[in-house]
């Protein structure tokens, strides 16, 4: 206890080199050295004073300067870049840079920040988005994402890692945005443009591992990691073993360094479910809070991806929760994906893409809440209880679930036309958060495929093994011939595979025109837009088809008519939710059959003979007044 109660007034003073006054100010967490000098590019160097009782070492350097490079040299004998470095030029082994944070002039004053309700998020990747693959040429695609309906920008993780290309989740120098994006003013840029143009921009964030090549850590501690815990990716960090003060402090700063230096509107906070501490205050529920209180006036949203499904991640701090604003729900995506292939193996062993499955997720976000979950062999989630629609980002597809398979194909390409139009639509318009990955609101030609850049190194083999052995769960992924055809994540090929077509993206074709529609009723139909999970209720029609209907509080409803598969004459149709109010006809607001979304053509599903629902179709109504009918009801 005393040590979080001595790191969290610790922060008061930087990590890393921050420009003051009188020079620069150097402070680093090393309690494994004796001594520590900087060595600048110069050849020059200056020694920095040991706090025998914490392990920091700080001095104020009135010769340096940004622009200047630097490393640290341990007790006289080896140099290594600064682990808090705030850039590398020449990449994470590389000399560190000095910057000046407060050159850049910021044009974003009134900017108030973000909240989770009415988010529509776009992930997307920073080097595969443009052909240059830059922070500066997504800066050309802004006003495009606003025009489709676009509020929040998720970028995959930017912070510097070895080699050209790399998915970004093998981060070694945590505080530095990568160089291959551009210079230490780009995302500032990228930022400011956004928040001119109305949109938010979080980043993806990874406090479970560091990546294994280029991180200098154990140089100055063996405490910022520890083997106590399981960690497929790496060592886990260290947040409530002996010397954990160090890792705490160096998260909790470098969250809020993103938020405050770069007026990030949040963070997407990779692997919750592998940040292990046991300590009274976890460190994610500290995290959320100081990360709040260094945006100020401004509201952020914090995002979690938690594979278990652990509801403690949105709750409040006070209910022994971690306080974050949103958590990924892979549930949803996994009936999706079923109900789009038919597939159902490997870690989609426990869905079958069923109409319950779909209307339990809408009505109560988790799927599995406490249940066993036969791929795992164990329970899996946590129960669902009052947490707000918009806590849960739904999507059908992610970078994860595009490049966990074996050509990266995205799901368009798997399914027929008209399924893949209606999953869209029920994403779209379910009171939950709707996440779209980059391509996917015109249907990218190209794959996302996993890559990164090891192979000149002694990992590349070991990388693409792994990645093999990943796919081998799949048994269609399994064969001797589909091994072989696995593309290489360290080929430049693979990177290249991945990267968006600009012309495809200036092309409004149909799927472009499906979702900016969808998200444009989403944002105008004060139904569709209230966001609420419990003002919704589900009814299963048929074997692939279901009915969700949205009430309104004066009698306005909206009624979502859902079949995945062939067509369906529901007659007669004993389903109270299929019924309108005594003074009330359903009238049809949308369809997913209309010609502009190369559909086959409207055909209204509700005909004087009862309930004919077309295949393959998704179907909104609106609940209108019956005026004659009411005026000669009254009259009687």
């Amino acid at each position: 206890m005393d040590a979080i109660k001595d790191t969290r007034m610790a922060r008061t003073i930087p990590l890393g080199a921050q420009v003051v006054e009188t020079g620069v100010q150097f402070r680093l967490w090393a309690p494994k050295a004796h001594r520590i000098e900087v060595v600048f590019g110069s050849g020059k160097t200056q020694s920095l004073r040991r706090d025998d009782e914490t392990g920091y070492f700080t001095a104020i350097i009135s010769e340096a300067s940004p622009g200047m490079t630097y490393r640290y040299r341990v007790d006289g004998k080896h140099d290594f870049p600064d682990p808090c470095s705030r850039f590398q030029p020449e990449g994470p082994h590389g000399p560190s840079q000095i910057v000046d944070s407060s050159a850049y002039r910021w044009r974003d004053r009134e900017w108030p920040g973000v909240r989770m309700t009415g988010q529509v998020i776009y992930e997307l990747h920073i080097g595969a988005f443009t052909e240059e693959g830059t922070l500066d040429a997504a800066v050309r695609e802004l006003d495009a994402l606003k025009c489709l309906g676009i509020t929040l920008l998720e970028i995959m993780p930017i912070a510097e890692f070895p080699g050209r290309w790399n998915w970004g989740y093998d981060g070694v120098c945590l505080f530095a945005p990568s160089h291959r994006y551009g210079d230490y003013d780009a995302l500032k840029r990228f930022v400011d443009a956004a928040h001119e143009t109305g949109l938010g921009v979080i980043v993806d964030v990874v406090y479970n591992h560091f990546g294994p090549d280029g991180n200098y850590t154990s140089v100055f501690s063996d405490d910022y990691v520890t083997d106590r815990y399981p960690n497929e990716w790496g060592q886990a960090l260290n947040f409530d073993g002996p010397g954990s003060e160090g890792m705490r402090e160096f998260v909790v700063q470098n969250a809020c360094y993103w938020i405050e230096e770069f007026h990030l509107d949040g963070l997407r906070i990779d692997a919750t479910h592998a940040v292990h501490d046991a300590s009274d205050h976890h460190i994610l529920g500290e995290l959320a809070a100081q990360a709040r209180r260094a945006a100020r006036r401004r509201t952020i949203v914090l995002i979690a991806e938690n594979e278990s499904q652990d509801i403690r991640a949105i709750r409040p701090v006070g209910e022994g929760g971690w306080g974050l604003d949103a958590v990924w729900c892979d549930d949803f995506h996994h009936v999706c994906r079923v109900a789009a292939t038919g597939r159902s193996e490997a870690y989609y062993t426990d869905y079958r893409g069923t109409p319950q499955e779909f209307i339990s997720s809408l009505k109560r976000g988790f799927l599995y809440q406490g249940q066993r979950y036969h791929w795992q062999r164990k329970a899996r989630g946590t129960v669902v209880d009052q947490e707000p629609a918009g806590s849960f980002v739904f999507y059908i597809q992610n970078h994860d679930q595009i490049g966990n398979a074996l050509t990266g194909n995205r799901l368009h390409t798997l399914t027929s036309p008209g399924k893949y139009r209606v999953l869209t639509a029920i994403n779209l318009l379910a009171p939950e958060t709707p996440m779209l990955f980059m391509g996917q609101e015109y249907g990218a030609s190209n794959p996302f495929l996993y890559f990164v850049d090891f192979g000149s190194h002694e990992i590349g083999p070991k990388v693409r093994q792994g990645r093999q052995e990943f796919l081998s769960q799949f048994p269609s992924y399994a064969s001797v011939e589909a091994q072989k055809s696995m593309f290489d994540p360290n080929d430049l090929m693979t990177f290249e595979r991945s990267k968006l077509d600009r012309v495809e993206r200036s092309v409004h074709g149909p799927l472009y025109r499906l979702c900016r529609d969808l998200l444009r009723l989403r944002r105008e139909d004060l139904v569709f837009s209230a966001q609420s999970r419990e003002k919704i209720d589900g009814a299963v029609l048929g074997l692939h088809a279901f009915v969700v209907r949205y009430f309104e509080e004066t009698g306005y409803d909206r009624l979502v008519v859902v079949n995945l598969g062939a067509d369906l004459h529901f007659v007669p149709a004993p389903e109270p939710l299929l019924a309108p109010q005594p003074d009330g006809y359903w009238a049809l607001l949308w369809s997913s059959d209309h010609p502009q979304y190369d559909g086959p053509g409207i055909v209204n599903p509700l005909t004087d003979a009862g309930w004919h629902i077309p295949a393959e179709s998704a179907t909104v109504f609106r609940m209108e007044r019956d005026v004659a009918a009411t005026r000669e009801q009254n009259h009687e």
